[in-house]
């Protein structure tokens, strides 16, 4: 059954067959997109929104050790729960800090279908 749900995919690309921006049909997928906006994107980075993001990937310049790693994970479920509580709930949050890669596990729930979702992140730093 195919799903009743349009947007525009992240990261943003032309869908060169069609000569049109490429769209995400699949509501799953677009929550996936919208945690990684969150988690990708460093404050100020958007002009009209200066506090969205989590600035994971400003982690390059911190101490890659345990206390780092927890200190983002909270900075991680403070984000996702102030610009994404309305569309997921976080039932757990990994992030683990291994030489050169900080990994962010996620266990949450697509409040919108009750579907419970993980996701899986590298950042090699």
């Amino acid at each position: 059954m195919r799903e009743l749900f349009h947007s525009i995919r992240f990261p943003v690309a032309i869908d060169r067959g069609l000569g049109k921006v490429s769209d995400e049909d699949r509501y799953a997928a677009h929550v996936d997109q919208l945690i990684r906006q969150v988690l990708l994107t460093n404050p100020g980075e958007r002009i009209n929104l200066p506090e969205f993001g989590c600035g994971l990937r400003r982690m390059v310049f911190a101490p890659n050790n345990p206390a780092a790693a927890s200190l983002l994970k909270v900075t991680v479920l403070q984000a996702l729960d102030r610009w994404l509580s309305t569309v997921i709930k976080v039932e757990d949050a990994e992030v683990g800090a291994v030489e050169e890669t900080l990994t962010v596990r996620l266990r949450y729930v697509i409040l919108a279908r009750q579907e419970r979702r993980y996701l899986n992140l590298e950042v090699a730093l």
